[in-house]
């Protein structure tokens, strides 16, 4: 597991533990954290862009979540998004093949497909307004090149707006960690525009297993829930699971957000026997109470 000590990566070795896995941790701790590897799983301090051959001996399943998630960051430094992003991958890649090891990528859905119409299914046109996208896009083709190359069965799977307890607020979803931590503070966080931009959110436990069930399939999958949720909705069921009332402060809108962006998993349904289990509120809930 690459990005283990990070927030979905965390979830995922859960998952993997829960099971009875031996799990092996790959991480340089630089948005992971320690505390967010469970003592059973070994941990490892090494950047995903150095060579991994030796790390990935005897492994069944590469799960690769190591990444540099911070859209914005990305805007500023592109060259240090691709470096993670394309590079690391790549590294994941060879490692994997000098093992016959099959890879797990984790990828993204809103960034990757861009403004579009309805819900986008794993052939709607990709069209990534960000740096961030791009890599990750990038990512997603290199993956599909070694399975034509060399006949591996790895598998991409593009999330929607993750979130859930450990979440990162710098990270692509932060908006729910953001909502969150601010209400803790009893402070009012910024919504920038009207607010009704809508997202796919989908917890970061059932995001988990969506991992766990790609391990042995190939292709692409969506994982999401289908459902559109406002900015100005969300944060009305932070209110309401965090029992605060504090009213917002509206900013102007961010260059290049999406206006919408909700995936459609029924792929996932039918090809990982995977679909989503638990609901907005009850997600918020346990996160709330996570902090």
């Amino acid at each position: 597991m690459t990005g283990g000590a990070g927030f979905i990566g965390s979830h995922v070795v859960e998952a993997l533990l829960a099971r009875g896995d031996e799990v092996l941790v790959l991480d340089d701790l630089s948005t992971g954290k320690r505390e967010n590897v469970p003592e059973s799983a070994e941990l490892r301090e090494i950047d995903v862009r150095a060579p991994l051959e030796e790390h990935l001996e005897g492994a069944e399943a590469c799960f690769h979540l190591a990444a540099q998630v911070d859209v914005r960051a990305a805007v500023e430094r592109p060259d240090f998004d691709a470096d993670v992003n394309v590079l690391g991958t790549i590294r994941v890649l060879e490692a994997a093949r000098a093992h016959e090891t099959q890879v797990v990528l984790a990828s993204t859905g809103g960034a990757i497909y861009g403004e579009h119409e309805g819900r986008a299914t794993e052939e709607t046109a990709r069209r990534p307004l960000s740096p961030y996208g791009v890599s990750k896009l990038a990512a997603e083709e290199y993956v599909a090149a070694y399975n034509r190359l060399y006949g591996t069965r790895h598998v991409s799977l593009r999330y929607a707006n993750v979130y859930g307890p450990r979440q990162d607020p710098k990270g692509e979803a932060g908006v729910v960690a953001i909502f969150l931590g601010a209400l803790a503070r009893k402070k009012a966080p910024r919504i920038f525009g009207d607010g009704k931009q809508t997202r796919d959110y989908v917890y970061a436990g059932d995001v988990a297993q969506a991992t766990l069930a790609a391990a042995g399939r190939d292709g692409i999958f969506n994982v999401g829930t289908g459902i559109e949720t406002s900015v100005l909705d969300l944060y009305a069921l932070c209110r309401r699971v965090a029992g605060v009332e504090v009213e917002p402060e509206m900013a102007p809108a961010r260059l290049g957000e999406l206006e919408r962006s909700v995936l459609d998993a029924s792929l996932a349904e039918r090809g990982l026997g995977w679909t989503p289990q638990v609901e907005l509120e009850d997600g918020l809930r346990r996160t709330w109470e996570s902090l």
